[in-house]
């Protein structure tokens, strides 16, 4: 359980939600199997083999949101579509019009949907009712607010906002880059992407960041957009200007912590995501810290 991308919201520190009240909202909006003529289908999983939809260890929560999509790709359905059309042409000597070409593919849609094989994923989240943080394992925004939306409709107007800090991510970054100087408990890895005022994109990946080529970007007017660092030896992962870390790592030395600790996957699992969560709670501390503190309220 090692969370791989991060998109952050914020909580109210008096969040009323009690871990027995949450379990039973998202009960009612549980996964059910795609009918046959369903695309595709929304809805909570257990994260863990607990049992439960909301896993604790340490008054952390974990729950998870499963999609069924069906595989029935567009080229397919016209592919055959074309097919059946040229048959039509050849038997019945005319041609198919555009419109009985469009009327063929919904209806190959509809015979085809029913057989069309399932595709799962989960995506999980990580709730902090303490220090009021809502954490999403997605990789793309999109998937994290439609995760989000389907809390808010499982638990009426869940209160998750964006993270936002003082100092935007960008200029945070590229005024580390440029002074060559991270925040304390960082270090800049050597990774980054850069954007002209005309958004004309430049990435190093595994190149120094030390010299003047870097620098003189910045000199220029570019800003920095993405750049890796790493917390504390522990954590390495790329922040970009959206406030989002992705490609997180968890270096061996922490993941060691826990070694030979667990009798079975499930003591595992706990204690993986117990220590990732008390890790992660400490870096957003940091990452809030380092991009000055959070606005405060009706700023």
């Amino acid at each position: 359980m090692w969370f791989r991308n991060l998109q952050i919201y914020r909580l109210p520190s008096n969040l009323d939600v009690d871990i027995e009240a949450l379990d039973n909202a998202l009960a009612k909006s549980a996964l059910h199997p795609c009918g046959p003529m369903e695309p595709e289908c929304l809805g909570w999983v257990q994260p863990s083999n607990s049992g439960a939809l909301v896993h604790a260890v340490n008054r952390q929560w974990l729950i998870a949101l499963g999609v069924e999509q069906k595989l029935l790709p567009a080229s397919i359905v016209r592919q055959i579509a074309g097919d059946r059309a040229k048959a039509m042409e050849e038997a019945q000597g005319r041609r198919v019009g555009r419109k009985e070409l469009r009327d063929l593919r919904e209806a190959l849609t509809i015979e085809l949907l029913p057989r069309a094989c399932v595709r799962r994923r989960n995506t999980f989240g990580w709730i902090d009712p303490l220090e009021g943080w809502l954490v999403i394992d997605a990789g793309a925004q999109a998937k994290a607010e439609e995760f989000l939306e389907h809390l808010r409709k499982s638990v009426d107007g869940f209160p998750a906002t964006l993270l936002k800090t003082a100092l935007s991510p960008s200029s945070a970054m590229t005024g580390w880059v440029a002074g060559n100087e991270a925040p304390a408990g960082f270090t800049i890895d050597q990774d980054i992407e850069l954007r002209s005022a005309e958004n004309a994109l430049i990435r190093y990946t595994r190149h120094s960041l030390e010299g003047k080529e870097i620098r003189e970007h910045i000199a220029e007017g570019k800003v920095v957009t993405r750049l890796g660092l790493t917390w504390n030896d522990k954590l390495s992962f790329v922040l970009d200007e959206k406030l989002q870390l992705n490609r997180l790592s968890f270096l061996d030395i922490l993941k060691e912590e826990t070694d030979g600790q667990a009798e079975n996957e499930d003591e595992r699992f706990d204690l993986d995501f117990a220590l990732m969560t008390g890790e992660l709670a400490h870096l957003l501390k940091d990452i809030v810290e380092a991009l000055g503190g959070e606005p405060e309220k009706g700023a």
